[in-house]
């Protein structure tokens, strides 16, 4: 059967530490494609650039990877995007911290109806947090962790290096740094 994986995000911007994620899951879950799909106007969180650049920002992150597509995700929400959608087989992937406040996302349950979740944990984490997740959902059994080496990266400290000027190239891929500058993205104005 065919497993399709599904990465969401506001990827604001993308960084290394999602192509590893995505990377990991074509092996952990033999995924026939990857579908990655950024937020237009993600509920949970504010933005610094707009959607169509981090679709292209996206698009320049993932192009090396083989049966992948990049689309806009009109969805605030994941469990919204999942409805409309109706993928047959799919694994969404999250790291460990996304499934550690999963219970306050919209409707956690039926997401599990909808896809498994594929979660990405670091060697040594805590598994005490993401147990107390899954002994309050419905269906914990559609939850599959997966470990990966952690690259210490986060979008909000790689929109601060580029605010100062400061290079990023060594924590996003060369495209999507190369794209960041062209479009003056995340400068201070």
């Amino acid at each position: 059967m065919a497993v399709t994986g599904i990465l969401g995000g506001a990827f604001d911007p993308p960084h290394n530490g999602h192509v590893a994620l995505a990377q990991a899951a074509f092996g952990q879950f033999g995924l026939e494609r990857l579908l990655v799909t950024v937020v237009a106007e993600p509920g949970h969180r504010d933005v610094a650039a707009p959607a169509d650049a981090r679709l292209e920002l996206a698009r320049r992150a993932f192009e090396a990877l083989p049966s992948t597509s990049i689309e806009l995700d009109k969805h605030a929400r994941t469990v919204d995007a999942l409805e409309e959608r109706r993928p047959h087989d799919a694994i969404f992937l999250v790291g460990a911290d996304e499934l550690a406040s999963f219970l306050d996302w919209k409707e956690p349950d039926r997401i599990l109806e909808l896809v498994r979740l594929g979660v990405a944990a670091r060697p040594g984490y805590p598994r005490d947090r993401l147990s107390r997740v899954l002994t309050q959902l419905r269906r914990p059994e559609r939850v599959e962790l997966f470990e990966l080496q952690p690259l210490p990266i986060s979008s909000s400290a790689i929109r601060a290096r580029a605010a100062r000027g400061e290079p990023i190239a060594d924590v996003v891929p060369a495209a999507v740094a190369a794209e960041i500058e062209r479009r003056g993205l995340y400068r201070e104005d």
